[in-house]
C-alpha cells in the first residue's frame, strides 16, 4: 500500500509539517503581495516579459520550484531516512512505463483538444510560432517542467499524503486535504484574476484526480506523467496574456476566456481518463483504497 511506504523511514509528525507549512506560507505571502500590489498580476507579467523576454520569465518562475524538487528528495533521504522509491511507489521499482503512458496519453489529449478548439474557433487564436524562441522554449520545457511538476507531486501526493496518512491513520483525509491545498496553491495565478475564484475549483478537481490515481494505483507514477504532460504540452501549444505560463508557444489565444468554455472539456475528459487507467491497471476495492484505514506494520514479539 502506497501510504504505508512511509513506515519504511523514520516517522515523526514534525518532520511532515516543516515542508508543507513552509511552502504554503510562501504561497500565502505571495498572494498577499499580489493583493497589495498596485499592479494586477496580468500587468506585472506583461511588464516582466517585455523587460527580459518570455523564456527568461519562464525560467525565473520555474527555477524555484525545480530547486524545490531536490529539497523534497533531500528531506526524504536525510530527515526521514526513507528511499526515493518508497516515496514514489509501493512497487519494488519506479514504473517508468506508467509515467510515460500517462505522459503521452494526456499530452495527446491536450493536443487534440487544443487543435479542435482552434479549428472550431479560428478567429480566437493566432499563429505565434517563432522558430528560435520556440526551440529555446522546447529545451527549457524539457528540462524544467518535469522538475517543477515532480516537485508538486512529491510534495502534495508524496510527502504530504504519506505524512497525513500515517498521522491520521486514514486515507481519505490526506486525499481531501492535499487536493484542496493543491487548488489553493494557485490562488495568486493571473487566471484567477481573469476568471474569478471559481477557477480554483478546477485546480481542486485536478488535485482530486491526481490524488485518486495515486491512491488507486498505489504510486505516484501516473500522476507524475499526467502533471508533466499537462504543463509541457500546454506551454508549447498555446499561450495567452491571462495565464500563469506565458510562453513563445505555437498559438496564442486572443479571445476573452470563459470559465465554462475553457474548463468544461477538461473536466469531462478527466473521468474518462480515470476509467481508462482503472481498466488498464485493473483497479479494485475503491472504497478501501480511497477512504480505508492506514495500518502501521506489525512487529513480531
Amino acid at each position: 500500500m502506497y501510504i504505508e511506504q512511509a513506515y519504511k523511514g523514520k516517522v515523526s509528525t514534525w518532520k511532515y509539517l516543516i515542508l508543507p507549512i513552509g511552502f504554503m506560507a510562501f504561497i500565502a505571502l505571495n498572494y498577499i503581495a499580489v493583493v497589495l500590489s498596485p499592479q494586477s498580476p496580468q500587468d506585472t507579467m506583461a511588464q516582466l516579459i517585455q523587460q527580459i523576454g518570455a523564456n527568461a520569465t519562464l525560467v525565473m518562475l520555474l527555477a524555484p520550484l525545480a530547486i524545490g524538487f531536490f529539497v523534497v528528495l533531500a528531506w526524504t533521504k536525510l530527515i526521514h531516512q526513507q528511499s526515493i522509491t518508497s516515496l514514489t511507489t509501493s512497487r519494488k521499482r519506479i514504473d517508468w512505463r506508467r509515467i510515460l503512458f500517462s505522459f503521452f496519453l494526456w499530452g495527446g489529449i491536450i493536443t487534440l483538444l487544443t487543435l479542435t478548439a482552434i479549428y472550431l474557433n479560428p478567429t480566437d487564436y493566432q499563429w505565434n510560432f517563432k522558430p528560435i524562441s520556440f526551440a529555446i522554449l522546447f529545451a527549457l520545457a524539457l528540462l524544467l517542467f518535469p522538475l517543477q511538476t515532480s516537485f508538486e507531486e512529491y510534495l502534495f501526493r508524496g510527502h504530504m499524503m504519506q505524512g497525513l496518512g500515517v498521522i491520521t491513520k486514514n486515507r481519505g483525509i490526506p486525499l481531501i486535504v492535499t487536493s484542496v491545498l493543491f487548488g489553493l496553491m494557485h490562488i495568486g495565478n493571473p487566471e484567477i484574476e481573469k476568471l474569478g475564484y471559481g477557477f480554483i475549483g478546477y485546480y481542486i478537481a485536478v488535485g482530486f484526480f491526481l490524488g485518486i490515481i495515486t491512491l488507486m494505483d498505489e504510486g505516484l507514477e501516473l500522476a507524475l506523467g499526467f502533471h508533466a504532460a499537462n504543463n509541457f504540452f500546454s506551454a508549447l501549444l498555446l499561450t495567452s496574456t491571462w495565464t500563469a505560463l506565458q510562453t513563445d508557444s505555437i498559438y496564442k489565444q486572443t479571445a476573452e476566456p470563459s470559465l465554462g468554455f475553457d474548463v468544461m472539456p477538461l473536466l469531462v475528459v478527466l473521468p474518462i481518463l480515470l476509467f481508462v487507467f482503472a481498466k488498464k491497471y485493473r483497479w479494485k476495492d475503491w472504497r478501501n483504497r480511497l477512504f480505508g484505514k492506514v495500518n502501521p506494520p506489525t512487529t513480531d514479539t
